[in-house]
């Protein structure tokens, strides 16, 4: 089962969602109070079950309507994806994977475990 890890950084808060391996799945931007991270996570909870997949990676893709993940290549050759919320907003972000296949198998465990995570603070 997954779980919402909430931290404090140097600069605000911010959240993880981690799958029931532990392994961090997806990450938050840096909230300047607790009660906006926590907002941040209820949306991911809500968004990420329905979201659609939106694969930038092809040539001529479609483009799907919010709430949907991204994936694309970053710079470094990696492939990520970011979560966008119903009003475009990007909610969470994935780290860099090497193949495009782990990405996506990324997008769908927290497709998987954010609905039902406990929410928990480091």
């Amino acid at each position: 089962m997954g779980k919402f890890v909430i931290r404090t950084t140097g600069t605000g808060v911010k959240f993880d969602l981690k799958a029931g391996n532990g392994e961090i799945i997806a990450t938050s931007e840096v909230y300047s109070a607790e009660a906006s991270c926590k907002n941040g996570i209820e949306s991911v909870k809500k968004n990420a079950p329905v979201a659609a997949v939106e694969d930038q990676t092809v040539e001529g893709y479609a483009t799907e309507k919010n709430p949907k993940f991204e994936v694309y290549e970053d710079k470094a050759g990696e492939f990520r994806f970011r979560l966008k919320a119903t009003n475009g907003q990007v909610i969470a972000t994935s780290e860099g994977y090497k193949a495009k296949a782990s990405c996506l198998n990324g997008v769908e465990s927290v497709k998987k475990n954010a609905p039902d995570a406990e929410v928990v603070e480091a």
